[in-house]
């Protein structure tokens, strides 16, 4: 994954860190409210795991996960896509949550990538 630009590995990065700011919040306020926070937390988890895994292909960071984790967050990223793509589509042409689901699904197609780089098909 070393032929990608260093733009798009930044705002990939970023992406995820808004993304994970995001759900943190979303998280925090179901918990609250008592709602079940089963499924965000998953989702919370694969995002850190995808961004842990782009910043150690590109930074050289170190990640604590192992295969079975890497293979359950590329297979949380995967289920991600279908609504980003979908969200993407209904968006306006030039409009700043247009840039910004372009951006989210760019980052979710890397993180597989890097995910599969690192570990093979994670078969576990």
């Amino acid at each position: 994954m070393g032929d990608i630009p260093e733009t798009v590995r930044t705002e990939s990065i970023q992406s995820f860190q808004s993304t994970i700011r995001k759900m943190e919040k979303g998280w925090a306020q179901m918990k609250e409210k008592g709602a079940n926070t089963t499924l965000i937390g998953k989702r919370l988890h694969a995002m850190r795991i995808g961004l842990a895994v782009l910043e150690s292909t590109w930074n050289r960071q170190p990640y604590p996960y192992g295969k079975e984790a890497l293979s359950k967050a590329r297979d949380v990223h995967r289920g991600l896509i279908p609504s980003v793509e979908k969200a993407y589509a209904n968006s306006k042409t030039g409009s700043p949550q247009r840039t910004l689901l372009e951006r989210r699904l760019k980052s979710l197609e890397l993180a597989i990538k890097a995910i599969d780089e690192q570990c093979g098909e994670c078969d576990v």
